[in-house]
This record gives C-alpha cells, sequence and structure tokens, in this order.
C-alpha cells in the first residue's frame, strides 16, 4: 500500500500535500487502497465500504454537476445527519466546490441572511425546509434538490435528491488541481449578538483542526461517533477527520440520552464526542449493565466539567478535553483524564498563544487575557469571514487570531477557560467567569441548563442573575439552589437573582442567547435573594 508523502506538492513541510488533505484525492486514494474497508455505519444498521462510498459521492457528484455546480461554486445544505447530508458533503467537494451547510433551525431573518451571504444558486434541503424558503428573499438561489416529502409550492426549481443519481452525466475533468489551500467550507457562526459570520476554512485547515498532530490519540482503525449536526465543525469536521485518517464513523441523527450507550454498543464506536450537558445528562441516568458493554475507549469531553473522573470511572472510559472553535485548530489539548479541574489542556505543538489585554499587550502569569492564537502550516486557521472584512480585519488583527475568549494560564503552563470576553462579570470588585457560576449551578441534580449573566446593581458595577431551567419532572426551588451554591461558591459569586425558566433563549446552534438574558435585566418573574431575607457575607477569617 503506497502511502502519499508529506509534502508530495510542496516544498514548505508544513503544507501537506494533496493526497493527505484533499477530500476528493483522499477518497480516491482510500478507495483504491482498501475499497472493502467499511467507512459509514447508520442508525438502521446499514454500512459503507469505501468504494461504495465513492461510487455513491460520484453519482450526486454528476448530478450536482448536471444542475450547473462547478468548481469554485457554492453550495448550500440543509439537512438533519443521515446518509444525504454525508454524501451532500462528500460531492460538493469532489467536484471541487464549496460546502456552504445552514442550520436546520434556521427560519426567517437569520435563514435570509445565511442565503443572501452564501451566494448559493443550489441548495440541498429538506423537503419541510423549503416551506421556510418561500417566506424570505432567496437571492441567487435557483434550485433546491429536496429530500423526503416536499409539498411546498415554490419559484425554485425543485429536484428531488433521489433523481440526481439517476442522471446520466458523465463527472467533469477538474479544470485545475483542488490544492490544500482552497477554500473547502464555509460554516455559520452563531451569531449572538450580531448577524451569523461564514468562516472561511480551507482543506488545510478543516484537516489541521481535528488532525493527527492535535489528535494523536485517534487512530486510523477507530470509529468515531458522529452525533453533532452536519452544519456544525463536531459533524462534518469529524467524517473530514476520519476519512483523512482512514478510519470510519457512526452517524447518529441527534443525541438522545436514553439510547446513546445501546447505539454506540450495535455500531461499535471507539471515540465519542461529549458537550458538557450531555454527560451530565448521562450521569443523571439511573445506571444500567448498557453503559458499560461498549467499544467506547475515550471521551472528548468540553468543557470539561466537575464530574469529568466520575464520567471515566463510570463508564470506563478515558477523557480528554480540548478547547477549539470553527475558526482555529485545537490549539489546546489536554492529557488523559486532566487532573486539574476546569483545565483545557496545554498548547500543542505548532501553535503560538497568547494572553492579552485590549491593546494586545500580554498579561503577566496567572492575570486573565483574550487568547490569541498564530500557527506555523500556512492556512491552518480560517481564513477570514466570508463577505466582511470589516469582521476578518477585527479578527486577525495585529497578525494573530483574536478568539473573544478570556483565559489564565497557571505556572505548569495549563490554560483555563474564563468566560467570552463580552461575558465577563464584575461585581464589587471581582471579576466573576459566568462560565464558572454556570458548572457550579448545573451541578444541583434538578437543573437542566443554566446561564449566568451580569444585570447592574444599585450599588454599580453588575449583581449576578442565574436563569435556569429544570430537569423534565422536576422544580426547582429558588431557596434551596442559593443554599446549595453557597456552599460551593465564593461569597461574591453566588447569584442575587433567579430566574426559573422551561427552557432558555437559544440561538439555532444551540448556543444560550446571554444578551437576550442581559436586555430582559432583572424582569417580573425574577427572584431576588435579597428581598427574600437571605443574606451571603464574606466568612471572616
Amino acid at each position: 500500500m503506497n502511502e502519499p508523502k508529506q509534502a508530495a506538492n510542496h516544498a514548505d513541510p508544513h503544507v501537506l500535500g494533496r493526497e493527505i488533505c484533499v477530500l476528493r484525492y483522499v477518497l480516491d486514494r482510500h478507495a483504491s487502497n482498501k475499497p472493502d474497508d467499511t467507512f459509514a455505519v447508520f442508525e438502521d444498521g446499514d454500512s459503507w465500504t469505501f468504494a461504495e462510498l465513492k461510487s455513491k459521492t460520484v453519482a450526486v457528484a454528476a448530478g450536482l454537476h448536471h444542475l450547473g455546480v462547478n468548481q469554485g461554486d457554492h453550495v448550500a445544505m440543509s439537512l438533519p445527519n443521515g446518509r444525504e447530508s454525508l454524501l451532500t458533503f462528500f460531492a460538493i467537494n469532489y467536484l471541487g466546490a464549496v460546502y456552504v451547510p445552514f442550520n436546520t433551525a434556521y427560519k426567517g431573518k437569520i435563514l435570509e441572511h445565511v442565503v443572501d451571504n452564501s451566494d448559493a444558486e443550489v441548495i440541498v434541503v429538506h423537503g419541510q425546509i423549503v416551506e421556510r424558503l418561500n417566506e424570505v428573499a432567496t437571492a441567487r438561489l435557483k434550485t433546491a434538490v429536496t429530500v423526503g416529502e416536499c409539498d411546498a409550492k415554490t419559484s425554485l426549481d425543485l429536484v428531488a435528491f433521489a433523481d440526481l443519481t439517476g442522471t446520466a452525466v458523465d463527472l467533469p475533468e477538474l479544470t485545475t488541481p483542488i490544492e490544500p489551500w482552497d477554500t473547502q467550507s464555509i460554516i455559520y457562526t452563531s451569531g449572538t449578538t450580531g448577524p451569523s459570520k461564514g468562516v472561511l476554512s480551507s482543506y488545510l485547515h478543516m484537516y489541521t483542526n481535528p488532525g493527527p498532530e492535535a489528535w494523536p490519540f485517534v487512530h486510523g482503525d477507530d470509529r468515531f461517533l458522529i452525533n453533532m449536526p452536519m452544519f456544525h465543525i463536531g459533524g462534518m469536521g469529524l467524517c473530514n477527520a476520519m476519512l483523512a485518517r482512514g478510519g470510519s464513523i457512526a452517524m447518529m441523527e441527534n443525541f438522545a440520552t436514553d439510547t446513546f450507550w445501546a447505539f454506540v454498543a450495535r455500531t461499535e464506536c471507539t471515540v465519542v464526542f461529549l458537550l458538557g450537558a450531555m454527560a451530565t445528562f448521562l450521569l443523571k441516568q439511573e445506571a444500567s449493565d448498557a453503559e458499560r458493554q461498549h467499544k467506547v475507549r475515550i471521551a472528548f469531553l468540553v468543557p470539561l466539567t466537575g464530574n469529568h473522573r466520575e464520567v471515566a470511572e463510570r463508564f470506563k472510559i478515558d477523557i480528554y478535553t480540548i478547547f477549539n472553535m470553527t475558526e482555529v485548530s485545537t490549539p489546546i489539548v489536554s492529557d488523559p483524564n486532566p487532573e486539574k479541574p476546569g483545565t483545557c489542556g496545554k498548547a500543542r505543538d505548532g501553535v503560538d498563544v497568547r494572553l492579552v489585554d485590549r491593546n494586545d499587550c500580554e498579561v503577566a502569569l496567572g492575570e486573565i487575557g483574550e487568547m490569541i492564537l498564530r500557527t506555523d502550516r500556512p492556512w491552518a486557521m480560517n481564513h477570514g469571514y466570508y463577505k466582511n472584512p470589516e469582521a476578518t480585519a477585527e479578527a486577525w488583527r495585529n497578525g494573530w487570531f483574536h478568539t473573544g475568549d478570556a483565559f489564565r494560564q497557571d505556572a505548569d503552563g495549563y490554560y483555563y477557560f474564563v468566560d467570552r470576553v463580552k461575558d465577563a462579570i464584575r461585581r464589587r470588585g471581582e471579576n466573576i467567569s459566568s462560565f464558572e457560576v454556570e458548572a457550579e449551578v448545573i451541578a444541583h441534580p434538578d437543573v437542566r441548563e443554566a446561564a449566568a449573566v451580569g444585570v447592574p446593581s444599585e450599588f454599580s458595577e453588575d449583581d449576578v442573575l442565574v436563569a435556569v431551567a429544570p430537569i423534565e419532572g422536576k422544580t426547582i426551588e429558588p431557596k434551596e439552589l442559593i443554599l446549595f451554591l453557597a456552599e460551593r461558591m465564593p461569597h461574591f459569586m453566588v447569584p442575587r437573582y433567579l430566574r426559573i425558566m422551561d427552557n432558555l433563549p437559544k440561538t439555532p446552534t444551540e448556543k444560550v442567547r446571554k444578551h437576550v438574558l442581559r436586555d430582559e435585566g432583572v424582569s417580573d418573574d425574577a427572584w431576588d435573594r435579597e428581598a427574600a431575607g437571605i443574606k451571603i457575607k464574606r466568612e471572616r477569617l
């Protein structure tokens, strides 16, 4: 088996050859070298080998080309996880076109914004979403390739996804080779304070993000669970990562607590990715035999919750954590089963990390500063925000990418996430991390999710307000929660106000819209512990 050289096409050793990092050439290589190895397993037990994946990908790519898609064109997609979303992603990139996924929850103005920003003329879309397109301006869109039932009347040309592969059209030759620095995808960030921004990612960026240098403990014989959506870096990025490694994936449409362990056992997953809330949901289930009858050896837990040791011990897996975002390439990675609570890990090789103040001057060790980054590999991070030069210039000022996240570093080189820079709370001279407040609130057994924000105090600066949502079937009693927190956090961090809500306000990518909570402030439904006579005082030593 002839494996490609690291830098087959380039003199710069940091720039990898096309056969290493460009989807089309990687798929061709695996389909030739190990055609019968499994790449994808689906919920119903169906599976595809590399040879089958290539055949299906080429057929869909030919169908898209028949609709007018050429190398370099932008193609939108709005589909749930499944066969069609995987094939659409692969087919778009196989043509050398740009993959532009939309969150399936988008509607109204946010859908109109991304459609306009994307410059796509073709969208592959679930049938039920087509009706939403009728309610907004569709900019350059001309054709909708539909998956599932579609009864909506629309001005767009409709083509059934199943008919793409029936097109008797040969795949064209590429006009030029697809290069590692060519744009592979435009993924939209949440836009918690403004319109969503389209992150421009090259093939080399997408390769590096969860690549072997960043995640050396994920191997070519692993099977990675894809339970994050394909419009998210945690979905499409992991599919890309396992293709690059010659490994395999198991695709789950949505994370489901009650069926999670049965699914990973049935599909023989060895690596899973868990958001902190997912791990908490799993821990709060009753223990069962199923949760240990699996082949999972590694779980990414992001962020690292205070109960990560319990996760590792109860489910018999090793825990890793990282700091990452769509725009960068896993700059911070932990050792297995981190000993230091709350850490994200240390800087990996090939990345320069600085913590700086608002003037980009480095802060002292132990002080809090915004994390800014650069890499020794060209194109290993985003190359801007599509059609948004102002945001690009702001993020990339002074030659470093500004994450917008506040961190501190200890003397041993470990980094700790403190907060989004814009989410910091200052109460009576103390800086408070909303992230740390939320971690303690979520530790309460009846709390499903929480968000902490600063609200104006009559004494200047801020008071802490926490919005909480209960676990289904549970109720949250404000006084009991406050007393629980008073035992777990410094006096100045204990919230003054509580809002108990059925669900917190979210962006379509499930990030809490904290600006909504801040704007609403101390609303009529907010419970005030001071008005209730509960005073939390500093302990005298």
